[in-house]
């Protein structure tokens, strides 16, 4: 086995390890951010969202946070801390010694320069009211998992994984599917982070309608701090309905022709992540709003883009 060989081998093991630590990290943001929100609370629907508001803005939150938020913020910071340590060390493998993994490494990068921004965003993450924060903190950590996701892959290593001149359409086919998944989840995930981040959570209770919501297209401008009640979220909550009907037509499409190109673990484990996903999606309106069922339903949109992602890369058997 070389030098190169053993590298990429070594760079696969840290990625799964990073996949896991992203995986808690976002999962306790989520369940900080949730939690604060209200979500879970004894006077449930009363308390949606009026902890936060009491506070003057630009205030620090965290005075009166409950002992699973605190505890969750400590190990949020050391799983976080030990991340960047992890992907600097990824980054510095990758590239640093002769032969470089160019491949690997400019995924390494990709996965340090978030590390770095999200520590950034860390500073204003408390007290932050506009939803560009929360936004933030979502696309980056999930672009994260996507990318550890894609250096566990032995394809991520391989300077020739490459189709060939005659599966070159098949393989391109694919790929622009797996393309325009990601970009349909990226619009999800964002209106998902909008309603969260702007209280619109109980906009419309019924499964079927949002009623006649009006067009007030400031509900999606992520820098405007959402009124108390946000009467504008129905438009919130249609738009992302709207876009769980594109993703309905656009993933078990994206996952079916994976099985048909040879990709039958990742288009199975694709089809059976949004199925997942719709029966969480319902259950949340249905239930209104519990918890678990929240974290579950941050966790999985985290894997489908990661799925996604997984898809995009070329594969052997399209060569």
């Amino acid at each position: 086995m070389d030098d190169s060989t053993r590298r990429a081998l070594l760079l696969r093991r840290m990625a799964w390890l990073c996949v896991v630590m992203v995986l808690a990290i976002t999962t306790l943001s989520a369940y900080i951010r949730l939690t604060r929100a209200g979500l879970g609370c004894a006077d449930w629907p009363a308390c949606y969202g009026q902890a936060l508001r009491r506070q003057p803005q630009g205030a620090t939150i965290g005075i009166g946070d409950s002992d699973g938020v605190v505890a969750a913020r400590l190990v949020h910071r050391v799983v976080a801390s030990a991340a960047l340590l992890l992907v600097a060390l990824m980054a510095m493998t990758a590239l640093g010694p002769r032969p470089r993994l160019w491949r690997a490494g400019r995924r390494a990068l990709g996965l340090l320069g978030l590390a770095l921004f999200l520590a950034l965003l860390g500073r204003w993450s408390a007290a932050a009211r506009v939803p560009a924060v929360t936004l933030g903190n979502l696309l980056a950590g999930f672009t994260m998992l996507a990318l550890a996701w894609q250096l566990t892959r032995p394809t991520a290593y391989d300077p020739t994984a490459r189709p060939t001149a005659g599966l070159r359409a098949r393989a391109s086919a694919l790929r622009m599917l797996a393309l325009a998944a990601i970009s349909m989840l990226y619009l999800q995930i964002a209106l998902g982070g909008l309603i969260s981040a702007g209280y619109a959570g109980l906009a419309c209770p019924e499964l079927e309608s949002c009623g006649a919501p009006g067009i007030a297209w400031h509900a999606f401008d992520p820098w405007r701090e959402p009124p108390l009640g946000n009467p504008d979220g129905a438009l919130l909550q249609l738009a992302h309905r709207l876009g769980a009907l594109l993703l309905a037509a656009l993933v078990p499409m994206l996952g079916i022709v994976a099985l048909r190109r040879g990709r039958r673990a990742a288009g199975a484990a694709l089809l059976g992540l949004f199925g997942v996903q719709v029966l969480l999606g319902s259950a949340l309106v249905a239930g209104a709003l519990p918890l678990g069922v929240a974290l579950a339903h941050n966790l999985v949109a985290g894997l489908l883009l990661a799925a996604a992602f997984g898809l995009a890369l070329p594969h052997p058997s399209l060569r």
